[in-house]
């Protein structure tokens, strides 16, 4: 299947009440986590997809949206590593699965 471009991003309650199951932050550790979407290939205001955030905690969210600790290639990057650690996360819980979804 090739993929086209998308006019709305995916949404999904489900998905991120999944994400918000995960205790502690991908990057630090820290207890309590928001779900963090990527900064990138979005328009002005719109989030990416649900399916594309990470569990970070509100210090790490902060950081990587408006710190100045990471230059942006490096935010993106971070965000990137710690989206797929939340996925493979997701799915060790068995909170999500490729046949049944979320």
């Amino acid at each position: 299947m090739i993929l086209s471009q998308r006019s709305q991003p995916y949404r999904s309650r489900k998905w991120l009440a999944a994400v918000h199951q995960i205790e502690c932050c991908m990057l630090c550790g820290k207890y309590g986590v928001q779900a963090a979407h990527l900064n990138e290939g979005k328009g002005m205001s719109q989030k990416t997809d649900d399916c594309l955030c990470a569990a970070l905690c509100p210090e790490c969210h902060y950081e990587l949206d408006n710190g100045t600790k990471y230059t942006r290639e490096e935010r993106r990057e971070v965000l990137r590593k710690a989206s797929l650690d939340t996925i493979a996360q997701l799915a060790r819980m068995g909170l999500i699965d490729a046949k049944e979804g979320v």
